[in-house]
């Protein structure tokens, strides 16, 4: 099928989708070739279009050809710049260690069950169990909020199955309180979920990533990241620090650890149905665009493999949203 619509149903992605084929060189330059080079017996469009139309499609198509060529040329030296410029082909499914935060359901769960599937030790750090058993997933209940259960686990996991090859933070929590009405202990929790427990997991799993210049570790960050909502400030905050977190992370592993294989990868989903989200979907289920966790799952694992590191956006077309972060704050607010 040439057109398949998302999960979603029909959403501008979706709409735009078609758009792609235009900057796609292969076709524009295969039009531009067909209404360049005809043979004097053979005029192909002499009973469809005068001589004037001919040359103006000419002229879009030449146009059309040279943008997709800037656009395809641009993308494969970004993919590369952030590969660090080296080809990693070590990635082998079967062979590589995946612990995730959060994977007992939602998003989590979701990217456990794609891994699993492709035969990938997964670990899975939460505090629920996941709801199926599969021999190739193992839970270890835990708090991340607290850095001392994460190093018990973590050291348990060494024990147990060796060193991660990739760490995803994909665990997040959060609430619809006012600033002045959200109690210490809550805010301070929503701070150890959601980035705290990033610097702890990375503290014991990097090391060894590095050592080997072989790993991934992938952020699951928010469009909150750019944009920030009255009654979501904290979970904002969170999200804001975990881009920054991420970007601090790439640095340290170019310039001090020397580790161009261990990549970094930061996903931006808008809402997805998960159960954080679950009081916000039933109660305006008619005004709320919403995510499922298979979408945000498609776009995590592409980018997860050791092959590609750039910063995605779910869905694409919501990183308007990140460059409204630019705009003039009556916009923003």
């Amino acid at each position: 099928m040439l057109f398949k619509l998302p999960r979603e149903g029909l959403t501008l992605e979706a709409l735009f989708s078609p758009l792609k084929i235009v900057l796609q060189p292969l076709v524009t330059g295969g039009l531009l070739l067909i209404l360049t080079w005809q043979p004097k017996k053979w005029h192909l469009l002499s009973g469809l279009a005068t001589f004037a139309e001919v040359h103006a499609a000419q002229e879009w198509c030449a146009v059309l050809w040279g943008a997709g060529i800037l656009y395809q040329t641009n993308r494969w030296l970004s993919r590369r710049y952030l590969n660090a410029f080296a080809d990693n082909t070590e990635w082998d499914s079967t062979n590589e260690l995946v612990v995730i935060t959060g994977g007992s359901s939602g998003i989590g769960a979701a990217i456990r069950s794609r891994l699993a599937s492709n035969g990938t030790r997964v670990i899975i750090l939460d505090i629920q169990p996941p709801l199926e058993k599969i021999d190739n997933v193992f839970f270890y209940q835990t708090d991340i909020s607290s850095s001392a259960t994460i190093e018990q686990a973590a050291e348990k996991i060494r024990r147990e199955h060796g060193d991660p090859t990739v760490l995803i933070n994909n665990a997040g929590t959060g609430n619809d309180m006012l600033i002045v009405d959200q109690p210490t202990a809550e805010t301070e929790r929503i701070f150890n979920i959601n980035i705290l427990s990033h610097f702890h997991l990375v503290r014991e799993f990097l090391p060894a990533m590095a050592r080997q210049n072989h790993g991934h570790i992938v952020t699951v960050a928010s469009m909150a990241s750019f944009v920030t909502q009255g009654k979501n400030v904290s979970y904002a905050c969170t999200k804001a620090a975990a881009l920054a977190f991420h970007e601090g992370l790439t640095q340290e592993l170019k310039h001090r650890y020397n580790a161009p294989k261990v990549r970094t990868t930061i996903v931006h989903p808008t809402l997805t149905r998960t159960p954080l989200v679950d009081h916000i979907t039933r109660s305006q289920k008619s005004r709320n665009f919403c995510l499922e966790p298979e979408t945000v799952r498609t776009l995590s694992l592409t980018r997860s493999t050791l092959e590609r590191a750039p910063n995605s956006y779910c869905p694409v077309d919501s990183r308007l949203l990140g460059a409204s972060a630019g705009f003039h704050p009556g916009f923003r607010s």
